[in-house]
């Protein structure tokens, strides 16, 4: 997929929002998570906790100690992380009783945290432990009337907690990670799946241009349907105005034939008259002139409907060979450098016409050598378009800045001792930008004059 491209811009918009989802989708996973663990152990320590209020309320009457032990081992192991704890809270008779495991440690007071305590009397949080343990909590206060207000703690070491949610979120990693692939793979199936009807209509619209096809063929998606019957609706609406303007055109050149054979006639007519003479040479003009407008504008309506591909290496060694034949009096040799894959999105005919001219041009002008060079480029790295770069030189006198603009230019001629009309390299200029193209000159390295022609690939 190109930088540049819609189905990259699916892809990635998709890919987005597929990572968006999963990311909230596993924080929250993970909170969830974690409070299902918290509950779980909240309700592992409201056991021990209930245990403790239990004795505290009903103490043993035979002497026995207050409070009684809970059962746990880790609460009689120094620092194990499990503490209990039973506090006075009646001023003046403060006592504070606690498990082994706590030491000669206390367990922090969530009340002092501002923690409310909850439906059934108890608040849960987190706090400080001994040797910097974080613990979480269960508390509850106990009011025994005359026989004193007490607060019961117990107390579990909060990397339990931790450890189980860590191991919920390494697993749930590498399973979102498995089903973002997946999403991976689907959303660019479904991206070049769905985007497959506009590729066969770039392929369609291709073959249109090159001539293969004359309209869009094939059943499209309803999304897309109506893209190719308003796109076969205007492919038939520019035949008809080309068809329209090939009878205008032809109307015309019939409406001035007959004038000028008319004025051939008359001008015959009056034998050695000089003014019959110029009248001829001036006809012959006209005729030259209008048969050639018309080629070109039937050229301009088939540029308008479809295109063929012209094969750039026989075209240029056929020319090179023929003009060699054609200045064999000047003795100039031709040399061709040409990428054979090289293709002029055209009609033969006028590539044949624009290269002909140029080097026809090149061959009257220089002293004994032409060079032909053909390749292919982009104009620029973010263009898609390739073009055909022909490039003709020679080793002549060479032209100033000025006399290269006036040659462009129809009907200038700079000598009028060559032979030519002074319509050549016009012509080119005028058939190239038919094709999209054009024609520049500059100074050659031989010394003369260099013509670069720009033409669309096919």
């Amino acid at each position: 997929m190109r930088a540049n491209s819609l189905a990259l811009r699916l892809f990635l918009s998709a890919t987005a929002w597929a990572v968006v989802i999963l990311l909230i989708t596993g924080v929250v996973l993970s909170s969830l998570y974690r409070q299902a663990v918290e509950r779980a152990f909240d309700r592992r320590l409201g056991v021990y906790l209930r245990t403790l209020v239990a004795d505290v309320a009903s103490p043993d009457e035979a002497g026995g100690k207050f409070p009684q032990p809970l059962g746990e081992p880790l609460c009689e192991m120094p620092l194990s992380g499990w503490y209990w704890q039973v506090t006075r809270l009646d001023p003046g008779k403060t006592d504070v009783r606690a498990s082994r495991s706590l030491w000669d440690g206390s367990l922090p007071h969530l009340q002092d945290y501002g923690i409310a305590a909850g439906p059934n009397g108890s608040r849960e949080g987190y706090g400080p432990g001994p040797e910097e343990q974080r613990l979480r909590l269960v508390e509850r206060n106990i009011d025994l009337g005359d026989e004193g207000h007490y607060l019961v703690a117990v107390a579990g070491d909060a990397a339990e907690i931790a450890d189980e949610v860590r191991s919920f979120d390494q697993a749930l990693v590498i399973t979102f990670s498995i089903l973002a692939a997946v999403l991976l793979l689907t959303t660019m199936f479904q991206v070049r799946f769905g985007l497959a009807p506009l590729k066969r209509i770039s392929d369609s619209l291709a073959a249109i241009r090159s001539g293969s096809a004359e309209r869009l063929a094939g059943k499209f998606p309803e999304e897309i349907a109506p893209l190719a019957r308003e796109t076969n609706a205007l492919i038939e609406a520019n035949k008809e105005i080309v068809e329209r303007a090939r009878t205008h055109v032809g109307n015309l050149a019939h409406a001035l034939k007959t004038p000028l054979s008319v004025m051939v006639n008359e001008a015959t007519a009056r034998g050695d008259d000089p003014f019959a003479a110029k009248v001829l040479e001036q006809a012959d003009i006209m005729r030259d002139q209008v048969a050639r407008h018309l080629e070109r504008a039937h050229l301009a309506a088939r540029l308008t409907v479809v295109g063929s591909v012209t094969d750039v290496a026989p075209v240029v060694t056929a020319l090179a060979r023929t003009m060699e034949k054609i200045h064999r009096d000047k003795n100039v040799a031709i040399e061709v450098h040409c990428d054979e894959q090289a293709r002029f999105r055209g009609e033969r005919p006028d590539l044949e016409e624009m290269i002909g001219n140029l080097v026809d041009n090149a061959c009257k002008w220089a002293s004994s050598r032409v060079a032909i060079e053909v390749g292919r480029e982009r104009p620029d790295v973010a263009s898609e378009r390739q073009v055909v770069h022909i490039v003709v030189d020679d080793d002549g006198r060479g032209l100033s800045t000025s006399e290269r603009e006036q040659v462009a230019k129809r009907g200038q001629r700079l000598d009028e001792t060559k032979p030519g009309s002074g319509l050549g390299l016009s012509i080119v200029v005028e058939l190239a930008s038919l094709y999209g193209g054009g024609l520049t000159l500059h100074a050659a390295p031989l010394g003369g004059l260099r013509a670069e022609l720009v033409l669309p690939a096919g």
